[in-house]
């Protein structure tokens, strides 16, 4: 930050005062803001996020001691120094100037040199807090969104396999606590190598992210979508009922074969379509590997009896 952008905040209730401060700071270049009392300080504090206060102690309405305490009791403000100016020079006021959370102290007649030289040193100090903690954000941005890549798919946005498989294990811990019921549902694209084989990876991989966007667009916020791999995913329902859990998946299911796929004319049937299981915890399974087990049984017998449907019973392919 250059001198010119440096804003001091200059508090005094009386004029000549600021005047004689205000001269000094505007000649080597600082930007000088006033308020004549510590009511007003604290609105212009609020108001200009000053670089720096220059603050009297010595004040109707509220004393400089009192201002300063409450700016350093702030979040917001308690890193903008603080230099108390005060008439008084003995060591009882500096010991309290410094328990208010003053970070320097100046008595009057102040030596303009002297000022100036504390004034530059306080704001080394606050340009190397700012940009520190511009520092300490611009990292956790990045480690947010390092979590969020460790944990979603690249191609499609979803929730990877792994995130899928920890969140199920976690989110079924709860469930058990709590007495609460779960949906799983697996899908897979039908025909989806025919389709990728006829018309190239990227017509494929415009429809795994088309259908995702689907996926996200019919569930709710506490619900997740995945890639589970390839072109099979799975979401994840919570507190939801087995019924429920079919009325999502035929939902999406019917979304899908309804929604205009380029080149799908090519396809078995003519369009895009998808095939689903459907498990519920506790009705069908009582831990992850079996929940994940039954609804990837009905997959596959989805698959047996068509495609292009839900399953979400234990019927087996040779009784239909």
């Amino acid at each position: 930050m250059s001198m010119a952008a440096r804003c001091i905040l200059v508090v005094d209730d009386v004029p000549a005062n600021i005047i004689l401060l205000a001269t000094h700071l505007k000649a080597v270049g600082y930007t000088v803001i006033t308020a004549r009392d510590g009511e007003e300080a604290l609105e212009r504090v609020e108001q200009k996020n000053p670089d720096l206060i220059l603050l009297d102690v010595m004040m109707p309405k509220i004393n400089g001691l009192d201002v300063c305490r409450k700016l350093k009791a702030d979040e917001f403000t308690k890193f903008i120094p603080v230099i108390l100016v005060t008439a008084l020079n003995d060591i009882e006021n500096k010991v309290e100037a410094q328990e208010a959370g003053a970070d320097d102290f100046i008595s009057k007649p102040f030596n303009k040199i002297e000022l100036l030289t504390r004034v530059r040193s306080l704001l080394r100090v606050k340009s190397l807090h700012d940009q520190l903690k511009e520092k300490i954000e611009e990292l956790e941005t990045a480690k947010t969104r390092l979590r969020q890549l460790a944990i979603t798919d690249g191609l499609t946005g979803l929730h990877n396999h792994r995130y899928f498989k920890e969140f199920l294990i976690r989110e079924l811990d709860r469930a058990k606590r709590h007495n609460l019921c779960m949906g799983l549902v697996m899908i897979d694209i039908d025909y989806f190598k025919h389709y990728n084989d006829t018309n190239g990876h990227q017509a494929g991989d415009d429809v795994l992210k088309k259908i995702s966007s689907l996926f996200l667009e019919n569930i709710r916020k506490i619900d997740i979508a995945a890639r589970y791999g390839g072109e099979e995913f799975a979401l994840v329902l919570f507190e939801t009922k087995k019924e429920a859990a079919e009325v999502v998946a035929e939902k999406i299911r019917r979304l899908i074969e309804a929604h205009p796929f380029p080149f799908e004319s090519k396809q078995p049937g003519g369009k895009v379509t998808v095939s689903m299981g459907v498990s519920s915890f506790p009705i069908d399974a009582d831990n992850l590997e079996s929940l994940i087990k039954c609804a990837d049984r009905r997959l596959y017998l989805a698959k047996e009896l068509g495609r292009n449907q839900v399953v979400s019973t234990a019927v087996e392919p040779s009784k239909i």
